[in-house]
């Protein structure tokens, strides 16, 4: 006979803040701090429209992500296996491909090596990338410790940038905002002439997190044990228990469908989706809005602002030369910061996903496996990649972050509609998503798919002419 679970009651509003901030830290070092700033340096507020419209679109993906993995207690990629075994390579390969590029901490690097006045910063990179390495390796559990770093961030980071942004803007600059946000430019509307589709394309799909990174959101629902993940596993540190193999359980539990259990159910989805909208979205949005005003007040228009990353070191010395020298130096480091914990959360959660279907793939639903181990050898592959390619001075921060979110936004096209096909397959018929939200999703995978398809076809057209 089939043993059911209880569901556990939904915990309070306060206490579920935690895997949003692992997600809105993602995005912040690449979406965020370069490529909708180095958007606006260039081009203005009137791209503004787009940034809204790719957090939001968003939400609703991470929202049947997370749908999922409350329900069923086990992440995307189990559910995804059990249909078609075959996705756990392809999501090896799309996660390694599209975020094994270390742009956003060669970015990090070059910022922070601006602060400290020389311009070859590879071997900063290198550094900072091992520091990741260790510091990941050396938690009690992973989770706890990417939870706090990238909250106390967070929490420094955005209220600092809101202050340079009050301090530095004018009425003016929060009226150009408002119209960017209708499609109305410094002289075009909607899309300016001369911007690359594929840069574009790129800060629409990193307006948030991107690429397989928003499929780590059911991981970490998981982790943190809501609903049904109450009753996962999770991964420990590195020196925890390098040696230790144990009998893992990647299949979750099920709930019987009755009427207190669904009532159970509608408070964690409600909480949850508040959860998500308060602290991905909003802050998101915010966080996206007040760098691009900053990147508008400091850097537009400036002559070198197209070359590399120039436009943030361009926005540091206008900082100063408004604001003095100490916030000058203060906004860089923030900002090298914020690219280091992004680069942080990156490598966390692309390990988590190839680990686990690492392990999808080796054992099945159910085996002898050190999950933790495995983790640790696609972290460390990945920083070692890195650090390869920096050697052969492969290290332009946006053009290794345009590619790797040209790819992203590919894998984007493709996982939400396995997402959503599955959802709606596999879920009982009281807990799938509703017409609207059916309606939402299947706009949104459109307009995923048309960029995609009409940035490869803009790129095959320029490779043969």
């Amino acid at each position: 006979m089939f043993a059911f679970k209880p569901l556990p009651p939904a915990v309070p509003l306060r206490k579920l803040l935690g895997p949003s901030f692992i997600i809105l830290a993602l995005g912040f070092g690449s979406g965020e701090v370069i490529l909708w700033p180095y958007l606006t340096s260039n081009w203005g507020l009137g791209i503004a429209w787009a940034a809204l419209l790719g957090i939001t679109c968003q939400f609703f993906i991470n929202m049947e992500i997370e749908r999922y993995a409350l329900v069923k207690g086990e992440s995307v990629f189990v559910g995804l296996h059990k249909l078609w075994p075959s996705t756990a390579w392809w999501f090896i390969i799309s996660t390694f491909l599209g975020f094994g590029l270390p742009g956003i901490i060669a970015a990090s690097a070059e910022v922070l090596a601006a602060i400290l006045g020389f311009t070859n910063f590879k071997w900063l990179a290198i550094g900072l990338l091992l520091f990741i390495g260790l510091l990941l390796s050396s938690g009690k559990t992973v989770y706890g410790l990417m939870e706090k770093t990238t909250r106390t961030i967070i929490f420094i980071g955005l209220p600092f940038v809101i202050f340079l942004v009050i301090l530095l803007s004018r009425s003016t600059d929060w009226l150009a905002l408002a119209q960017g946000l209708v499609g109305r430019g410094e002289g075009y509307r909607w899309f300016p002439a001369g911007l690359s589709l594929a840069t574009f394309l790129a800060a629409f799909a990193y307006s948030g997190a991107g690429g397989n990174l928003n499929l780590s959101q059911s991981i970490y629902i998981k982790e943190k044990g809501y609903g049904m993940g109450h009753y996962a596993q999770k991964i420990s540190g590195l020196f925890k228990n390098i040696r230790e193999r144990q009998v893992l359980k990647l299949t979750g539990e099920d709930f019987e469908i009755n009427s207190a259990n669904l009532k159970t159910f509608a408070t964690w989805w409600r909480r949850i989706n508040a959860e998500h909208l308060l602290i991905f979205w909003l802050l998101g949005f915010l966080g996206i809005a007040m760098l691009m005003v900053l990147s508008f007040v400091t850097a537009f228009g400036l002559p070198d602002n197209a070359a590399g990353i120039n436009f943030v070191i361009n926005e540091g010395n206008m900082v100063r030369l408004a604001a003095g020298p100490i916030l000058g130096i203060l906004f860089l480091f923030v900002v090298g910061v914020m690219l280091w914990q992004t680069q942080l959360g990156v490598l966390d959660s692309s390990s988590r996903i190839m680990a686990e279907n690492w392990a999808l793939n080796k054992i099945g639903h159910t085996g002898e496996i050190n999950l933790s181990k495995v983790y640790f050898y696609f972290l460390w592959l990945q920083i070692a990649f890195g650090m390869v390619l920096f050697l052969l001075n492969i290290y332009e921060p946006r053009t290794l972050i345009v590619i790797g979110a040209v790819i992203n936004a590919v894998a984007m096209f493709v996982h939400i509609s396995l997402v959503n096909l599955m959802n709606l397959k596999v879920l009982p018929q009281e807990l799938k998503p509703r017409l609207w939200r059916r309606v939402v999703l299947l706009l949104i995978f459109l307009i995923f798919g048309g960029f995609s398809l009409f940035t490869l076809w803009q790129k095959v057209a320029d490779w043969l002419g």
